[in-house]
């Protein structure tokens, strides 16, 4: 019997699983030549793209409900240990005792992590970078409204002005708004070290995001950074200092430390170099996708660590790992066109198609085709293992969004 093990439940994890079951159930191999094992310290499928939203709690599916259906053994625990020499796993369960798992392939599709910041005060910043970060955010904006009544009290920041500071800031507007009533005064406040919001967005669609900035009421603090801060407000770089009760940092995130223990080749933001069939460059019997992954998208451009890129790489790479072990030609990498979808809270949304970011939609056009992917597109189904299976092809395309 083969063995693959895939470390990692997220977006790549759990669709290289299905990718793999589905390659070996159309070659006609059986269930008992080929086993495959998902590593994840968690239950469930984040879904990470959604925790800027309120009630996070709610954006999640049990990976069981994804894996159990089409065969898929999940190892409920912590990846410590990874020996590409004697192609081992070593794992800690819940119950503390300790487990070594040997593969014949492994996938590390263990994701990315935000990037927490060193300087004083950093113990009380919030993130929306995991469910439990989320979680926190979500119970201190509650909690605000008990909080002794002063001009701060509903004063956010926001430290990162890319894609997921845009997101949380243009959100909060109505999260707090909601919290606090029509006769409290709300601020939220957008820093960004650069000189410009949304620097790796370019410049088309810039105009709609500060457009909606403007309509929010956000207040930009450019080419600045956080020096320090309290459980009472911040200082910036300038020296500017701004009272709040809330501060949230989005501003960067690297590839998951699990990456350094593989001999292979790392780009600055950790991910592993691959070839264009998701294999680790240089190192045998291991792929890497998802968020771990530097894989081109097409000539001049690298995936974005994003939920658009890690579902089909992680299809990719499970139709390549059963096609390695069963003796089947490999599929080169090909994704869907680039596209972004940034939400801006109650001003809407943007939509972009291109590596040049060409807008597509705006306003409520493009907030209910925002919804539609946050809601409906990026979920597997679950509970049929037919639906899931047929959901893992690699060619299933993205709706045209021309």
């Amino acid at each position: 019997m083969y063995e693959v093990v895939i470390v990692g439940g997220g977006f790549a994890g759990v669709w290289t699983a299905a990718g793999i079951v589905r390659q070996r159930i159309e070659a006609g191999a059986a269930e008992s030549e080929l086993r495959v094992t998902l590593v994840s310290a968690g239950d469930d499928l984040v879904m990470r793209p959604r925790l800027y939203e309120a009630d996070p709690d709610r954006m999640r599916v049990a990976l069981d409900r994804i894996l159990g259906p089409i065969g898929v053994r999940r190892v409920a625990a912590t990846v410590t240990d990874i020996n590409t020499d004697e192609h081992e796993v070593s794992v800690v369960r819940r119950d503390g005792s300790c487990q070594v798992l040997s593969y014949d392939r492994l996938v590390l599709a263990s994701g990315s992590q935000v990037v927490r910041p060193q300087f004083s005060g950093a113990e009380h910043l919030f993130d929306v970078d995991t469910l439990s970060g989320a979680a926190a955010l979500e119970a201190h904006l509650l909690r605000l409204p008990g909080l002794p009544a002063d001009e701060d009290r509903f004063t956010a920041v926001v430290v990162g002005a890319g894609f997921t500071g845009l997101e949380t800031a243009t959100e909060l507007t109505g999260r707090l708004r909601a919290l606090a009533g029509p006769d409290e005064n709300v601020r939220v406040i957008l820093v960004e070290r650069e000189d410009a919001v949304g620097p790796e967005l370019g410049e088309g669609p810039r105009p709609h995001i500060l457009a909606a900035l403007n309509e929010l009421g956000v207040e930009l603090r450019l080419g600045v950074s956080l020096a320090l801060m309290t459980a009472h407000g911040v200082l910036l770089s300038d020296g500017t200092s701004i009272a709040s009760a809330t501060t949230v940092w989005t501003a960067g995130a690297k590839a998951s430390p699990l990456t350094a223990q593989i001999p292979g080749e790392r780009d600055r933001l950790g991910r592993l170099t691959v070839d264009e069939f998701q294999r680790v460059r240089g190192v045998q019997d291991v792929y890497a996708a998802g968020d771990t992954a530097a894989a081109l998208a097409e000539e001049g451009h690298v995936v974005m660590q994003s939920c658009q890129h890690a579902t089909p790489q992680g299809k990719f790479a499970g139709a390549n790992v059963a096609a390695d072990l069963l003796g089947l030609e490999p599929v080169p990498f090909e994704p869907d066109p680039y596209a972004t979808c940034l939400d801006l809270g109650p001003a809407g949304a943007v939509v972009t198609l291109g590596w040049d970011r060409v807008v597509q939609m705006t306003g409520q056009e493009a907030k209910e085709y925002k919804q539609t992917v946050n809601s409906v597109w990026i979920y597997p189904p679950v509970d049929d293992a037919e639906a899931i299976l047929s959901a893992a092809h690699y060619k299933i395309p993205r709706a045209d969004l021309a």
